[in-house]
């Protein structure tokens, strides 16, 4: 549930910060190096989740079916699956080794 919190939350945050260039900035453009943070702060944001919600545990780094399953994840992108393919096979993966523990 908290992790649904979390989603909303970095959602909302996405949309208020794409939202707050044009608001502020009108039709000026912003310098490159500064336009180059702003595109990244999304992936970033994105990543931060990932990472913290596959090796977070009670204060403590857990290493579990989780990790596996974002390397699937990994290993599928790599080969070019589409990211709809590489969320199942992370999900599938996931669930078979907690299946099998």
């Amino acid at each position: 549930m908290n992790a649904w919190i979390v989603v909303g939350i970095v959602g909302v945050a996405t949309i208020a910060s794409k939202a707050a260039g044009p608001v502020l900035v009108g039709r000026r453009e912003l310098p490159p190096r500064l336009q180059a943070c702003v595109e990244l702060l999304a992936p970033v944001m994105l990543t931060a989740l990932v990472v913290t919600q596959t090796f977070g545990g009670d204060e403590e780094i857990e290493v579990d079916a989780r990790a596996v399953g974002v390397g699937a994840a990994a290993i599928a992108v790599l080969l070019r699956a589409p990211i709809i393919v590489a969320m199942a096979i992370a999900a599938l993966v996931t669930a078979l080794l907690r299946l099998a523990v």
